[in-house]
């Protein structure tokens, strides 16, 4: 099985800026992809940003220029680095896993952390 742990979210004023993690464990290898989808209230949850395992990167068209994913493959964790921070972003963010299991693609969700952006 394959954990995902985020880190807090927390509230932020618009035009700030903070970084999430999630740090994976367990049976984490062929490792197609690792990410972060958001789901505001009363909306179907969105990719937000995707690193692949090559480290080939992607992003929702709302965040680029502000928002930026990374990988640290030694501590098997990822980072969403947020900046300039708009109310819109406000949402439940949850890290997602996507491996190889043979030729199948598995899925794996982290628990969900809010961010709130607001004065």
């Amino acid at each position: 099985q394959v954990q995902l742990v985020e880190s807090w979210g927390d509230l932020v004023q618009p035009g700030g800026s903070l970084r999430l993690s999630c740090a994976a464990s367990g049976s984490i290898f062929n490792i197609k992809d690792m990410g972060w989808y958001r789901q505001a209230s009363g909306k179907e949850r969105e990719l937000v940003a995707v690193i692949s395992g090559g480290g080939n990167t992607n992003y929702v068209d709302a965040v680029k220029g502000r928002f930026t994913i990374s990988r640290d493959n030694a501590k098997n964790t990822v980072y969403l680095q947020m900046n300039s921070l708009k109310p819109e972003d406000t949402a439940v963010y949850y890290c997602n896993l996507h491996r190889w299991v043979g030729a199948v693609v598995t899925s794996h969700w982290g628990q969900g952390t809010q961010i709130i952006v607001s004065s």
